[in-house]
């Protein structure tokens, strides 16, 4: 970082940006080419991987079928986005900036796209009426505080601590304090609350966990250490109690394909796959 850097009067992408991800990564938007998505039995389609935006909607999905809404049924598809499946014609339809997750809703008239995690959230849990808590003001408040936060966890801290072609001390301490902020704010609120809304599980709790939860426990770029989160008590006394709901943990098994295959749930098209098609299973197939 000694050497300084003038910026160009005009930014051309001229080379690869470097890190994990500078394949995929380009500053043009729409398909790179033709291809389908496919359509299972179910209402809702989801497209995505076991990223924690994509965990997010997985456990709402199990959730809601914990309640017993036999409509909220949903065929989970895996998409590899170090392959660029995002950038298909189909993927690129239902939702235009090539992230996942992205959900098609075929129990509607005309079938409905939904996308950008917390919208999806927000679609499922208003369509049932469940996990919105009785403080509406207050859920939307943290489900928003999450989507506007979580770009400084994942896109700075993550990128510059984890996946980045070289260690820099800059934006890693830059990032490293922006976090261990939001850590402490989620602390502060969780030390005089059960959960964000107060005594309510709701989709508030879902989308910071999946991010928050997940950092607490260890699963997010090997920064515990690094980060110190075991110090924030209250995080990790609420990370660790969702946890423990057996939705949660379906839903984190969902479009994984990395880890522990007992864990890894590729696709996802009925109840029973939990049992009968994770990857030790099915992988030699």
């Amino acid at each position: 970082m000694s050497d300084s850097y003038t910026p160009p009067k005009v930014w051309k992408h001229e080379a690869e940006s470097g890190g994990r991800f500078a394949s995929i990564n380009r500053p043009v938007s729409g398909p790179t080419h033709d291809k389908e998505l496919p359509v299972g039995k179910h209402p809702h389609q989801l497209y995505s991987l076991a990223t924690p935006n994509g965990v997010k909607v997985t456990v709402l999905f199990e959730e809601l079928l914990a309640l017993g809404i036999e409509e909220a049924e949903y065929d989970a598809w895996l998409i590899n986005i170090m392959e660029g499946d995002q950038f298909s014609s189909g993927f690129v339809a239902v939702n235009p900036n090539s992230k996942i997750p992205a959900l098609m809703d075929h129990s509607t008239d005309t079938p409905t796209r939904v996308f950008e995690s917390g919208a999806i959230l927000l679609y499922l849990a208003e369509k049932f009426d469940r996990l919105l808590g009785s403080n509406r003001p207050e859920m939307l408040s943290w489900l928003f505080w999450q989507m506007g936060s979580a770009p400084y966890l994942g896109g700075g801290f993550g990128h510059f601590y984890a996946y980045a072609p070289e260690k820099w001390e800059y934006p890693i301490n830059r990032f490293a304090m922006e976090v261990k902020r939001q850590l402490d704010v989620l602390d502060k609120r969780l030390g005089d609350n059960q959960f964000l809304t107060g005594e309510e599980y709701t989709i508030a709790d879902i989308a910071n966990w999946a991010w928050y939860g997940q950092l607490a426990l260890g699963r997010l770029y090997e920064a515990g250490e690094f980060l110190d989160v075991e110090s924030y008590v209250h995080v990790q006394r609420w990370a660790q109690e969702i946890d423990a709901r057996p939705a949660a943990s379906r839903g984190r098994m969902v479009n994984r394909a990395t880890g522990n295959p007992e864990f890894q749930l590729r696709e996802r098209h009925d109840a029973s796959d939990f049992e009968t098609r994770t990857w030790d299973k099915i992988g030699e197939e």
